[in-house]
């Protein structure tokens, strides 16, 4: 009996140690808004910068941003080539493993997984897994 308590108080330990690395992540990206710098994509990784990054000339930028409470919101080059904003959902499945879920009606209705390659405070460089 004795050791099944030590052993149930290092399980939770360890639960609690991980759920502290997950939220970093998640505190690091959200709070953010990211914009595509498509000029530095490779191997299949899209690179994402905040907003405030100081980037080359373009004719538009999509992006999109983590939200408290599980908002997504996702920025599309609108017509006028300001910036159109569709809303959806996020969970954070694994330390490096985001789910996003957008609202019925946005364009394309998607639900796809971003994996975190590279986090940093200016750098954000994710795999997007259909």
């Amino acid at each position: 009996m004795k050791y099944t308590s030590l052993i149930c108080l290092l399980c939770l330990l360890l639960m609690a140690v991980t759920c502290r690395k997950s939220d970093k992540v998640a505190a690091q990206m959200a709070g953010k808004v990211w914009l595509h710098s498509f000029e530095e994509d490779e191997d299949g990784l899209w690179v994402y910068r905040p907003n405030t990054y100081d980037f080359p000339p373009s004719r538009g930028r999509t992006g999109f941003s983590l939200e408290p409470g599980g908002v997504f919101k996702r920025y599309e080059v609108a017509p006028t080539d300001g910036l159109k904003e569709e809303e959806g959902q996020w969970e954070q499945l694994e330390k490096d493993l985001v789910q996003i879920r957008m609202a019925q009606g946005s364009t394309p209705p998607v639900e796809y997984n971003m994996q975190i390659v590279q986090l940093d405070e200016d750098l954000l460089k994710v795999r997007r897994i259909e």
